[in-house]
């Protein structure tokens, strides 16, 4: 990060304000002094810290305080659009960061329409988590927002990231449908067009959501190869092959890339075909037996006691019959 881009994070940690009024008299807070120090993060990451940082400048500048809270307080996004994996790197860099040099962009939050005194966030859910593990309030925007306008700053602070993988945009759209909200809705908040926002949904509605949540984020997967998992997906018999392939063993412990690749292969592999079954009726409509044919096999099921005495009587003029007819030698 540039001196520059440190001198505004500077600047506006210095703007922060504690969410409880200060006691009279007493001293003021302590504000961080010096440069920030450099945060371990990806480019990605930095990426995604500079656009939060310039949504800050803007939210600033426009009469928003920034307050502490405690995370305890906060709860997700009524829709989430992550989808969670045991191990991730980058947030343990993140924590870490905010642990070091404190956190150094506000996430957004508005009032609960439910329950007082809590909130609800828009963004950082990150933040939020990494706040809530470390133990310390979490700095945050308050904004009254309708569930539009909260969808919307999602989104729109979903737009400059690099990281956030196709399934988990499908996911998130999937989700916004289920909301009631419109198709033209969920392409304002993720910043696409009609036709991408149909092929997003398209894979989030016919891949299972256990499947989605079991393979996790995929982030080396993309877009032509999710639309031909669903289409796998959809064929006969392909989500007993998916539900078969996440619990067969060490599927857990792969990472989230291979997972997708183990339940590819589950889906290309060919059914062995359906025996073909036939019922056998007298006239009246009474079964006599149920004939199976599977390749070369061949089984008849008896289902009544005189027809089986038919049979054994039978057996010995068939074979004699089936040898003149086949020059059976």
């Amino acid at each position: 990060m540039s001196p520059k881009g440190r001198d505004i994070l500077k600047s506006m940690v210095g703007a922060v304000e504690p969410a409880r009024p200060e006691a009279p008299g007493a001293p003021p807070p302590h504000r961080p002094s010096g440069a920030v120090k450099a945060m371990n993060l990806s480019l990605g990451r930095l990426g995604e810290e500079a656009a939060a940082a310039k949504a800050l400048r803007e939210s600033l500048a426009s009469g928003d305080k920034v307050l502490e809270i405690d995370p305890a307080a906060v709860e997700m996004s009524f829709i989430r659009d992550r989808i969670p994996v045991d191990k991730d790197p980058e947030f343990e860099r993140l924590k870490q960061s905010i642990q070091e040099s404190g956190q150094q962009v506000p996430i957004l939050v508005r009032p609960d329409p439910v329950k007082a005194g809590h909130y609800q966030a828009a963004y950082g859910h990150r933040r939020l988590r990494a706040a809530a593990e470390i133990g310390v309030p979490v700095k945050a925007v308050v904004r009254k927002l309708t569930d539009e306008e909260l969808i919307l700053a999602q989104g729109q602070e979903n737009g400059p990231r690099v990281d956030l993988s196709f399934i988990e945009r499908a996911l998130f759209a999937r989700r916004m449908d289920e909301h009631g909200f419109s198709r033209d809705m969920i392409a304002q908040a993720l910043a696409t067009d009609k036709p991408e926002t149909s092929r997003l949904l398209q894979v989030a509605q016919t891949v299972d959501p256990e499947i989605i949540l079991a393979i996790g984020p995929a982030p080396k997967v993309g877009r032509p190869r999710w639309l031909a998992f669903a289409e796998k997906f959809r064929e006969a018999g392909g989500q007993k092959k998916a539900k078969a392939a996440i619990h067969s063993a060490g599927f857990d412990a792969r990472d989230t890339n291979s997972r997708f690749g183990i339940i590819w292969e589950a889906l290309e592999e060919k059914s062995a075909p359906q025996p073909a079954e036939q019922t056998l009726r007298t006239q009246g409509g009474t079964q006599l037996a149920s004939v199976t044919r599977s390749g070369k096999n061949f089984r008849i099921t008896v289902k009544s006691a005189a027809f089986s005495e038919f049979l054994a009587r039978r057996l010995a003029g068939l074979a004699t019959e089936f040898e003149e007819e086949n020059e059976v030698k």
